[in-house]
């Protein structure tokens, strides 16, 4: 789910400006994006020109109140939905320009995505629906194999490998969730309220493990939720409001209720 403007070195999430659409490439840029859904015989306008940059590498959040357009952002970002308009930029790709089977692959290849339901397919085993994407995408079972368990061992599964979903935790499952997002090496990850079906301790330590993901393999975490508590652990906080991205804030020295303040001051800001 990812954006912003790199100012500099010291604050390279700032969303004051909005991207320029001849800017170098970055992670995920999006620019005037707009979207519409009919319902009820009405049209609701879920983004109104939302633009957002992220040029470096990161945790990143992006908060709003519930039918703030946040999540509908998230699903245009990772490609799940196009845009009516505007432009979406992700892993050096224009994404809002590619045919179906080019979003597929893009998909399966480029970006990995992790929803608030894990989605793991309950007749498999851990490992297996680990390398799934990578079955669907045909490549060698043996090297497949590996990765998969590769992954599992590094977010503290090598011993659930060959377990199924219905013998896995709640937090365990929601890891093989983000280890099957990881197949790819994906220079992006989007998370769409990734704890909400989590305890408080469960929360904390996948929190702590996206930070460390992000940090480690110099990718981008980018992720929806309505938790400070969860934006704390982020480097830089997005905020929407009515669809258009109102601002954002680095965390830095910042806690919980900390976190409450800024973000409000943000949307109480002139747009």
């Amino acid at each position: 789910m990812t954006q912003r403007m790199a100012t500099d070195a010291a604050n390279a999430a700032t969303a004051s400006p909005g991207p320029r659409s001849d800017a170098p490439a970055a992670f995920v840029r999006a620019l005037g994006v707009r979207k519409a859904y009919r319902t009820g015989g009405r049209e609701v306008h879920a983004l109104r020109g939302a633009s957002l940059e992220i040029a470096e590498p990161g945790f990143y959040a992006i908060m709003g109140s519930s039918g703030s357009g946040k999540s509908t952002l998230l699903h245009l970002l990772a490609g799940l939905d196009r845009p009516d308009a505007g432009t979406i930029e992700v892993a050096g790709t224009r994404i809002d320009s590619l045919d179906e089977h080019g979003l597929t692959v893009h998909r399966r290849t480029r970006v990995g995505v992790v929803f608030q339901q894990y989605n793991l397919l309950p007749t498999l085993s851990a490992v297996d629906n680990v390398m799934l994407p990578g079955v669907l995408d045909g490549r060698p079972r043996a090297a497949l194999r590996a990765r998969a368990l590769e992954l599992l061992a590094t977010l503290g599964l090598a011993d659930r490998a060959d377990h199924r979903p219905e013998a896995l935790s709640g937090g365990e499952q929601q890891r093989v969730a983000i280890a099957r997002a990881l197949l790819f090496e994906p220079p992006v990850l989007f998370a769409d309220e990734p704890t909400g079906a989590l305890d408080s301790a469960n929360s904390e330590r996948m929190w702590r493990m996206l930070d460390e993901l992000a940090r480690e393999r110099r990718m981008v975490v980018l992720m929806v939720t309505h938790e400070p508590a969860a934006a704390a652990h982020c480097r830089h906080v997005f905020v929407i409001r009515d669809g258009t991205v109102a601002g954002g804030f680095d965390t830095k020295g910042l806690n919980a209720s900390d976190l409450v303040v800024r973000a409000a001051g943000t949307l109480g800001a002139p747009r």
